[in-house]
């Protein structure tokens, strides 16, 4: 009782909130309403749910083989643990800097989509689950292929799914109440969030980046 009390405090909570908190600043849920409402505007409120519950699956999905597979292709291409925190960090980085510091997609370039399936396309990919959340969870999934202990990488990955859960189902509550939450906090609200969020993922990008460095002096 002793041992999994201690794997769960210093396992379990460190990545699962480390991994909810780094996912839901990248994906950012709120920057979505402005695309889901742009695509699926015109479809009727039982269609709308039904592809935000869709997207919302298949984000799971990616971001979960992302996860456990993304270690394997590391080793099958000769990547080092270092080179993809720092590659991922960077690429957190220029995502958080877009956000920042450039108008938010309002979606109004987009085609008229409502009478077609947009859950997994654009919705789950790139919209949910793109590259900077992709390079973030196998930047995760490095740092728990470095742990000691077969238990404590099963703790660490059960958690990091937890967060994986967690940040899907806030998501489809943001897109299936959309229409609401547009209306409350209104366009300054959403890019205030935005820029919020994208001044977040700067600061999770550089620790990424900081992580690989200090992998790469370790293993000179």
């Amino acid at each position: 009782m002793t041992t999994l009390s201690v794997l769960f405090q210093k396992i379990f909570l460190v990545y699962f909130l480390g991994g909810l908190v780094s996912l839901l600043t990248i994906t950012n849920p709120v920057s979505k309403i402005t695309l889901f409402l742009a695509l699926a505007g015109d479809m009727d409120r039982a269609k709308r749910n039904e592809q935000a519950r869709k997207a919302c699956v298949y984000a799971l999905v990616i971001l979960t083989v992302s996860l456990f597979g993304g270690v394997l292709i590391l080793e099958t291409f000769g990547i080092s643990y270092g080179a993809l925190r720092i590659a991922g960090g960077m690429t957190v980085v220029i995502v958080g800097y877009r956000m920042l510091f450039q108008e938010p997609d309002t979606g109004a370039a987009l085609p008229d989509a409502a009478h077609r399936d947009i859950a997994f396309f654009p919705l789950a990919m790139p919209g949910i689950s793109g590259p900077g959340s992709i390079a973030t969870v196998i930047g995760i999934a490095t740092e728990i292929a470095e742990l000691r202990s077969g238990s404590e990488r099963a703790v660490a990955y059960a958690a990091t799914v937890g967060s994986i859960v967690v940040t899907c189902i806030v998501i489809w509550l943001t897109l299936h109440s959309a229409q609401y939450v547009s209306r409350l906090i209104g366009q300054e609200g959403t890019n205030a969030a935005t820029r919020m969020m994208g001044f977040l993922l700067i600061c999770i990008g550089v620790q990424f980046v900081g992580s690989g460095i200090r992998s790469f002096m370790a293993g000179a």
